[in-house]
């Protein structure tokens, strides 16, 4: 019988995961953040290199420990300066992570799990089907190696400013492995992003958002994409369980008192289906009970939809009402589009255990024979 056993990887614990690791090591909690800051302010991975810990804490972290990361197997970069990385994991399941620069801004998009189990009827990553949950280790490690490669603080400039979990995956059903990952992007001694710099966006998983409440100071973005439910339902399907009404009573709730911020909803217009003149005018109605700002999304196709991108014109006058109404609200613009890095177009590399993606395959061939 092996005596070798799987050594811990130090990613996937956040600060307090840390200090618990370390005190079960017999050591004093704050060799926590001695590792934190050689990890995430100095980018070192080599116990052997962090020179203020003992040379026995430093053997024995050899023996029993690791910092191991993900692996960057592609880069794509785009035209408009969006770069997308397919970062890959043991098992053969890769995810997408994707930079978008602005001039005052710099947004890295994570994913939360390899494909997404939510099968929304417009998003080409829930077409994949759905492998597994990402470690915590996983989530971070994709802002560390993004980080290394754009030259985080180039200059005096951080090319992060903002993190956003809009990615594949829906983040609150991987929650214990997303909030700890959430703490090292908020910590000081991690990434130490402010609340308002990092997003976790939901389907509208109704629990999952009041316990995020509870567990982190983080920004929230709801996918909505319809101010009434049937429509909304055939959008997202997750609507059958937390209809329009509940879920937003949770968002009432999460910015009320301990989250005095905005929410951003998220809307993807779809032609024909979410745009029309009386869609903008209940969504007016609905939003007007929460303190929010409306991200309207043009609809990025992709192989086997049967959906297309509302007109211009109409996206225009979908703004025009809405914002009428009272409501703030942009028109996000597509970005990596030429690279496929645009919203709803990730796909990654996902071992489907849902045989989800082979159905898919098989109702396109059945309509183009």
């Amino acid at each position: 019988m092996s005596d070798i056993t799987e050594r811990v990887n130090l990613l996937d614990f956040d600060e307090a995961g840390l200090r618990a690791f370390f005190e079960t090591l017999g050591e004093k909690p704050f060799r926590a953040q001695q590792i934190l800051k050689w990890v995430y302010h100095h980018a070192e991975t080599d116990f052997g290199a962090m020179t203020d810990l003992g040379v026995a804490l430093r053997e024995k972290l050899n023996r029993i420990a690791e910092i191991k990361l993900p692996e960057i197997i592609r880069e794509q970069r785009s035209s408009d300066g969006t770069v997308k990385w397919l970062i890959g994991f043991h098992g053969g399941n890769a995810v997408e992570t994707v930079y978008i620069p602005e001039p005052k801004r710099g947004t890295l998009c994570v994913s939360s799990q390899v494909g997404c189990a939510l099968n929304c009827s417009f998003c080409s990553t829930g077409a994949q089907g759905f492998a597994r949950n990402l470690s915590t280790g996983e989530i971070i490690g994709q802002v560390w190696l993004a980080a290394q490669a754009l030259g985080h603080e180039r200059n005096g400039r951080r090319r992060i400013t903002n993190i956003v979990m809009m990615g594949m995956g829906e983040p609150l059903l991987n929650f214990d492995n997303v909030v700890p990952a959430l703490s090292l992007m908020r910590n000081d001694l991690g990434f130490g992003f402010a609340a308002k710099r990092v997003t976790v966006s939901t389907a509208g998983l109704v629990p999952g958002i009041r316990r995020l409440r509870e567990s982190i100071d983080v920004a929230l973005a709801v996918s909505l994409h319809s101010p009434v439910d049937d429509v909304r339902t055939d959008l997202v399907p997750l609507n059958r369980k937390y209809p329009i009404a509940e879920l937003m009573q949770a968002c009432r709730d999460y910015v009320s008192e301990k989250h005095k911020r905005t929410v951003t909803f998220e809307y993807t217009l779809i032609d024909g289906v979410n745009d029309h003149p009386d869609h903008a005018r209940k969504l007016v109605k609905l939003l007007r009970t929460v303190p929010s700002k409306l991200n309207l999304i043009p609809f990025n196709p992709f192989p086997g939809t049967r959906y297309s991108c509302s007109s211009a014109e109409r996206i225009t006058r979908f703004q025009e009402i809405v914002m009428a109404g009272g409501l703030i609200a942009t028109v996000r613009k597509t970005r990596g589009e030429d690279i496929d890095a645009a919203c709803g177009q990730l796909v990654g590399k996902v071992l489907d255990r849902t045989k989800r993606s082979e159905r898919i395959k098989l109702q396109i061939a059945e309509t183009s024979a």
